[in-house]
Formats: structure tokens, C-alpha cells, sequence
């Protein structure tokens, strides 16, 4: 058996990497477990369909960030025939409209990189790895509260084909989508599994899986072919790291945005514990805002749109940038989408941080696999310049930042969140509660949050009435949330030290996180 600690956004998802770390899988062994595991139990946040990042930090070696997230298609669909369509989807505060079809859809790379994360770091058989996914899609899984309250936000999408609605239509109300209590049965996506152990990514890449929806484009209106099937690579990179209140932080590196957005923020703020600030004060908050405020600014601007986005990253990080943002933020201290993860780290002093996303779905769902493909190419947040005008054969760049901390006592924590654009600010949130306010494990996810984006400034309760009362003097546009929301992202964190065996965890309950210790 390993000792270990794992953190993600359900707890069958928690279970099935958890049990291989009991039955002696490491800390890679159970993170694709849980993988597999989360496309069964969260079905609408994640996919073999999708795409992903895994920060990966072996015991022996250094950090590496794999990106199998997704590919944009070799060609563009043609207009005449496009299957491309909008739906709005209803997150209760706000609407958010994405688009759906099979013109939607980029080149999926979960499967490919669960066989080389395997092959290069796993010590179990992708066979016994995937055994507890496959007996949850054969028996079923309850739909929890937080599960259902997802696809609420995106029935239009999950009710939009007949293979989705036979897949998640109710079997006690017809007619309408599941909801809380109903048991979710996929035997199509259990054999898909079964077979994937069997023949290897071949089956994903070069064989039916590709043939299958390279017709179903070709007839109806997609962009994909074999060919983006075939030619789709993992990519390993090494990772963005900075130093931030004496720690080591390794976050998602370009051609992703989300690790550089974190690392300008973290570059431009001040260390609060030694300024005196108290979590939750004005200073705090103010502060954090005006750094929100100006990462918002040069994620917007011109200036981060360089000719790569390797180019751009060293732009944003640069001294000159850096400095000027900072003497901005230094004289006013006081003035003022789905997406999953799962965090691992075992007793050999491995640790494992994997961020993926399936969009919200396109709505097509492969023939005899039970799994809905993406809808990446549907997405503003990761199309900024326009529909059907991205880069063609080109890995898409996502705000996902699955990330490393090695701070001075010895501790490594793994974490990462989902929740599309508040990524950023989510993760950015946590760090600063554990290296600067050095919050509890647990308080430090579950503390309030804020997001300010496009001028609207977003305030989770909890924090002091004073010290938003502050804010409110200085922001026109604020929402007040009632209680703490998934719209704020969702950190799944896990911590060893090295020195003891000690272990610890901490699931984000915005996105019904769960943690498990295993001694």
C-alpha cells in the first residue's frame, strides 16, 4: 500500500484514486485513475473528449507540465454547412452563452495523455487503473446536488441530441434532464474503457474513434479529420516558475495563460504578512482587487497579444512590465468553465496536479463510446480572436494552471482549480492565504473570494462588512453572492512533508471537494 493524500471535485472521483494508492499505485497511477473515475461522476465538467495539463513532479526528478489539452482542426469548416449553433446557459446571477455542434470541436487529447503519462511515470497496468471508472459507468452513480445544479446551467446542451438524451434524460421524469437522486448508467462508456486498456490509443487516434467522427464531420458539418486525429502529440514542457514569500511556485507555462496571469499577480502584489495585513482588511482586499484589476488590464490588452504566445509570456514577465504595474499598485495599498481537478501526492514523494476540461460538451456524443466530445472551439474565453478565425493545427491556450508549492518548511502542495476565467484568481486567492496569511490547510481553500473582471467586482459573504463597505466606495459595478458559489473556481489542494509522512487535504466545497488521507 502507498500512504498519500488526494483532493478532487467528487468523491467517487477521491475513491478510485485513492484506491490505487492503496493497492500501490503512485501518485500518477491514481490522478489518471481519478481521471478516468471524474468522466463517469462529473460527466458534464470532464471527458475523454476533452483535453487536459498535469503537473507532475516525480520523487527523484524535476517538475514538468504534460499538455495533451486540445488541437485546433487542420482546416476550418465550411461555412455554407457548418454545425455550429449558440444556447444560453442559466448559472442562476448571470447567463453565459457558448456554442455548440461538431464544428465546435477541437482534437480531443485525454487519451493520449493518459497512455504517456502512464508509460513514461505510472508503475500499474492502464488495465487496473481504469477498473474503478469502469465499474462505476456499469453500476451507475447517484447524481449529487452540485452535480445536478451543472446540468441545470447546461441543459440546452445535454438535452440537444438524441444520443445525449438517451444517455442523460430521466428515467423517472421523461422529458427533463436528470436531477439530484438519479443514477447515472453509461455500459457504451464501461466497454469503451475496457477496450481502450485493451488495444492502446491506436483505437482513439488511428482507428475507430477517429474514423467515426471524421465521417460524422465530414457529413455534418465539422472541422475534424483522421489526419488531427493522427497527428496529435502530448507536448511536455517545462514549467513556469517563480519565487513568491520565500516558496518555489511552478504554475502552466505559455502557450497557456493562466500560470502567466498568476505569476504577474503574485510579481506586482506585496508580501501582505510582512506589510501587517491582516486576511479579510481593507488592505487586503484593496490590494488584491487593484492586482485583480490590473491582470484583467494586461490579459485584455494589446500588449499580451504578441506574435507567440511565448513571446507574449516574456512580455508580461518582464522587469519592465513587472516594475510598472508595481510602482502603480505601491502607492494606493489601502485605496481600494467546465473544468475539473484532482491533486495527488503519494508517501515516495511524488505529486501529481491534473486540471482538464471537456468545455461544456458539444452535444454529440461518439457513436457506441457513451462520451460526449468538446466544445473548445465554442468558447470566448479561449477564442479571443473571433469564431472560426483561430490558427489552424495549433494547441489551444487555456487559463488552466495546475500547480507545485515547495515552501521553506519542507512542505510540497499540490493544487489546481477549475472554473473557467476565475481560474486565476481562485489559485492566486490560496497562495497568498497559505504564504502570507498562513491560513489552515482546509480555511485556506474554503475562505472567501473575490473576482474582479471587466469592471464587475464579484465578493463571496464572509469577509468583513467594513472592509467591503471600503471597496464598495471604490468599485461602481459589484455583486454580492449569498453564499459561496462555484462561479469562484474550485481548489482542490493536497500537502506532504517529506520530513514526517505527514499528510493533508482539502477539497474546495464550491465544487463538492472531497479529500482523503490515505496513512
Amino acid at each position: 500500500m502507498m500512504s498519500g493524500a488526494v483532493s478532487a471535485g467528487h468523491p467517487e472521483t477521491a475513491q478510485a484514486a485513492a484506491n490505487i494508492l492503496r493497492e500501490g499505485g503512485n501518485a500518477f497511477d491514481a490522478v489518471l485513475a481519478g481521471m478516468a473515475a471524474a468522466c463517469v461522476c462529473e460527466p458534464v465538467l470532464c471527458s475523454f473528449g476533452g483535453g487536459g495539463f498535469l503537473m507532475a513532479k516525480p520523487a527523484n526528478g524535476e517538475p514538468w507540465i504534460f499538455d495533451f489539452f486540445a488541437q485546433t482542426p487542420l482546416r476550418h469548416p465550411e461555412t455554407k454547412n457548418r454545425d455550429f449553433s449558440p444556447v444560453i446557459c442559466d448559472f442562476g446571477p448571470v447567463q453565459q452563452k457558448f456554442h455548440i455542434g461538431l464544428a465546435s470541436m477541437a482534437t480531443p487529447g485525454l487519451a493520449r495523455g493518459m497512455f504517456e503519462v502512464n508509460e513514461l511515470l505510472g508503475r500499474m497496468s492502464l488495465g487496473l487503473i481504469l477498473e474503478p471508472a469502469i465499474m462505476l459507468a456499469k453500476k451507475g452513480v447517484p447524481l449529487h446536488k452540485l452535480q445536478a445544479r451543472i446540468f441545470q446551467v447546461v441543459e440546452p446542451i445535454y438535452m440537444d441530441t438524441k444520443a445525449s438524451r438517451a444517455l442523460f434524460e430521466s428515467k423517472v421524469n421523461p422529458g427533463s434532464l436528470v436531477d439530484e437522486g438519479d443514477l447515472i448508467v453509461n455500459t457504451q462508456f464501461a466497454d469503451f474503457l475496457d477496450t481502450l486498456s485493451r488495444e492502446g490509443d491506436d483505437l482513439f487516434y488511428r482507428g475507430e474513434i477517429a474514423a467515426r467522427v471524421a465521417e460524422d464531420c465530414r457529413g455534418q458539418g465539422g472541422s475534424l479529420t483522421r489526419a488531427d486525429f493522427e497527428l496529435f502529440k502530448l507536448e511536455k514542457r517545462k514549467p513556469l516558475s517563480l519565487r513568491y514569500a520565500d516558496a518555489l511556485i511552478y504554475t502552466n507555462p505559455p502557450p497557456s495563460i493562466g500560470g502567466q496571469l498568476i505569476a504577474f499577480a503574485l510579481s506586482i502584489l506585496p508580501d501582505f504578512g510582512a506589510e501587517g495585513a491582516s486576511f479579510g482588511s481593507t488592505a487586503h482586499l484593496s490590494t488584491l482587487v487593484q492586482a485583480m484589476a490590473f491582470t484583467d488590464e494586461v490579459r485584455m490588452g494589446s500588449h499580451v497579444h504578441g506574435t507567440s504566445a511565448e513571446e507574449a509570456g516574456a512580455l508580461l514577465l518582464s522587469e519592465e512590465m513587472i516594475d510598472a504595474y508595481r510602482q502603480r499598485i505601491a502607492p494606493h495599498p489601502h485605496s481600494y468553465r467546465g473544468t475539473t481537478h484532482i491533486s495527488v501526492v503519494d508517501s515516495n514523494g511524488n505529486a501529481a496536479s491534473l486540471t482538464f476540461s471537456n468545455g461544456e460538451g458539444c452535444g454529440y456524443i461518439v457513436p457506441d463510446t457513451g462520451m460526449m466530445m468538446n466544445n473548445m472551439l465554442g468558447e470566448e474565453d479561449i477564442n479571443p480572436y473571433g469564431f472560426h478565425n483561430w490558427p489552424t493545427n495549433t494547441r489551444m491556450s487555456s487559463m488552466m494552471a495546475p500547480s507545485l508549492i515547495f515552501d521553506p518548511s519542507g512542505r510540497v502542495t499540490a493544487l489546481g482549480s477549475g472554473g473557467s476565467n476565475r481560474i486565476r484568481t481562485a489559485i492566486l486567492q490560496v497562495l497568498i492565504n497559505l504564504l502570507n496569511f498562513d491560513l489552515g490547510f482546509k480555511d485556506a481553500v474554503q475562505s472567501p473570494r473575490v473576482h474582479y473582471e471587466g469592471g464587475l467586482l464579484n465578493i463571496e459573504p464572509g469577509f468583513p462588512e467594513s472592509a467591503v463597505v471600503d471597496l464598495s466606495q471604490h468599485y461602481d459595478d459589484i455583486k454580492r453572492w449569498d453564499e459561496l458559489n462555484l462561479f469562484f473556481g474550485g481548489v482542490h489542494a493536497v500537502c506532504s512533508d517529506a520530513r514526517c509522512g505527514v499528510f493533508d487535504g482539502a477539497g474546495d466545497p464550491r465544487r463538492g471537494g472531497v479529500s482523503i488521507v490515505i496513512s
